[in-house]
């Protein structure tokens, strides 16, 4: 069986058709790729490989090569190297089922920052703030998604471990008189990294990895594992899905949306989701990553006038504030749409 479907550089492996064996996700990432929307190239571990570590508690003995050979095909094209002390590659791990299951199961992102590797993201950005948070956002997901929930920890009173790292990057931000994370400079974020990882050894016993290649197979495994969460399960139940589809898990290289000012994400609808009115719908945030915009941490900024809202009203809309990607991203929509003939739901970065 094939196990690992390519994506990027106008080409993919896969198609729209394939959300069995793709997953939502993987099969729409092909087909966006084949209609030349601007795609980040990547690849998608298929649901039979799921129902293979499901049933055999491992991966089958040929993937890591398979892996490997995929991850250098990311590398010619983003011209960046996964764990290079220069010049970082950085990854996105993501679920990605057959049918949606919003919420219930997990993505980490920034997968292959170290010690080493933030150094050389930093240099190779010019962007040192920018490295320290893409690593601080990685410890926190990752110590959640791979160290804690994966490996099946029971936590106390519900007090998990991404509840202990919020909670002290709360009181940091506190004690230094600051509402957002974005007021945290490059030592803050340095120091809030070092100390992530002191709770993460105390609550957990273990050391966040400091080597790229644990990061990505673990977060592979992880994902796997995420299709047998107690949430996934009663989502299912509920929902009357089968419990042997499985997920797929999709390898990306990483965009940046939280690189300063000029670089973003967000999230949009082709047409208002409210009214089915033919009007593009959508917010976005400055320097932020997916995660910020649905998180409620930060009012996200209109798309344009007609997504203003109450709390976005004196907010810079994208049209007013960067005319030329919103046109791009109008552009997107507009494709998007006619090919699929239906109201679309957009991620952007």
């Amino acid at each position: 069986m094939k196990k690992i479907y390519f994506f990027g550089d106008g080409q993919a492996d896969g198609s729209g058709n394939q959300k069995d064996l793709l997953g939502g996700k993987g099969a729409n990432l092909a087909e966006m790729t084949n209609i030349g929307i601007p795609v980040p190239p990547g690849f998608t571990i298929t649901t039979e490989v799921c129902t293979y570590f499901m049933d055999n508690k491992t991966l089958p003995s040929d993937l890591d090569d398979k892996i490997n050979a995929s991850m250098n095909k990311i590398e010619t094209i983003m011209n960046k190297k996964f764990g290079d002390k220069q010049n970082p590659l950085l990854v996105s791990v993501r679920s990605g089922a057959k049918e949606s299951m919003p919420g219930m199961m997990e993505t980490v992102l920034n997968v292959g920052l170290t010690n080493n590797t933030v150094v050389g993201l930093a240099q190779s950005s010019s962007n040192e703030r920018f490295a320290y948070d893409s690593y601080r956002r990685l410890i926190m997901m990752y110590a959640d998604v791979v160290m804690e929930k994966s490996e099946g920890v029971k936590v106390k009173n519900n007090i998990g471990i991404r509840h202990q790292l919020e909670a002290f990057m709360d009181e940091y931000k506190k004690n230094k008189g600051f509402k957002e994370d974005v007021d945290l400079d490059t030592n803050d974020l340095k120091n809030i990294c070092n100390e992530f990882k002191n709770i993460i050894h105390k609550a957990l016993g273990i050391n966040f990895p400091d080597d790229p290649n644990i990061q990505l197979n673990s977060a592979i495994k992880a994902v796997f594992q995420s299709w047998n969460g107690e949430r996934a399960k009663k989502y299912r139940k509920i929902e009357g899905l089968s419990d042997r589809e499985g997920t797929a898990v999709n390898i990306q290289s990483m965009v940046f949306g939280n690189m300063g000012g000029g670089s973003a994400t967000g999230v949009a609808f082709t047409r208002n989701p409210s009214t089915g009115d033919n009007i593009f719908y959508g917010e976005w945030l400055e320097n932020a990553q997916g995660e910020d915009v649905v998180a409620g941490i930060r009012t996200p900024n209109p798309l344009n006038n007609e997504s203003r809202s109450h709390q976005s009203e004196n907010l810079q809309s994208l049209e007013d504030q960067y005319p030329l990607l919103y046109e791009q991203l109008f552009a997107i929509k507009n494709n998007l749409e006619l090919h699929y003939k239906d109201m679309q739901d957009i991620e952007f970065t």
